[in-house]
């Protein structure tokens, strides 16, 4: 249980699937295709016009994500707090409260997460889920599915 535990946040978001989570697939594949890419900067101003490709145009700035996907490593929130959102209040909330998710608390659902409503309305819902129907389960009904 504690493989798949540790791929979650005690929000019940699953780590794994973040882009800054250092053995995920979408930090894996960053990485692959910052690799392959090499200097694409040069060629890619040389495609807009050679290949009437305006899109090309916008390499920069795609390179610019591609190197923020790289470049933030985290481990996931079971192992150090989370690296994306600086407000979250939730690990400290569930090693106070000795819980592993937030379902298993008293006071759930609480509004002292730091969730901004998107995050925390998702929180709640995934919560809910893995209560009702265990957190194996509910890891082989998402492990698959994109995060975002």
């Amino acid at each position: 249980m504690n493989d798949i535990l540790n791929k979650f946040g005690p929000c019940g978001i699953l780590c794994e699937k973040c882009f800054a989570y250092s053995a995920g697939s979408i930090k894996e594949h960053s990485r692959a295709l910052k690799r392959d890419l090499g200097n694409f900067d040069v060629y890619a101003s040389r495609f807009a016009t050679l290949l009437n490709k305006p899109g090309f145009e916008s390499y920069p700035a795609f390179k610019e994500v591609l190197d923020l996907l790289v470049s933030i490593e985290c481990k996931g929130c079971r192992l150090e707090s989370c690296r994306l959102f600086a407000a979250c209040r939730v690990r400290d909330c569930a090693k106070e409260h000795r819980v592993d998710f937030c379902y298993q608390c008293a006071e759930f659902p609480c509004t002292g997460t730091g969730f901004d409503e998107h995050l925390y309305k998702r929180s709640v819902i995934i919560n809910n889920r893995i209560r009702e129907i265990g957190l194996d389960n509910y890891y082989n009904e998402v492990k698959d599915k994109p995060r975002y």
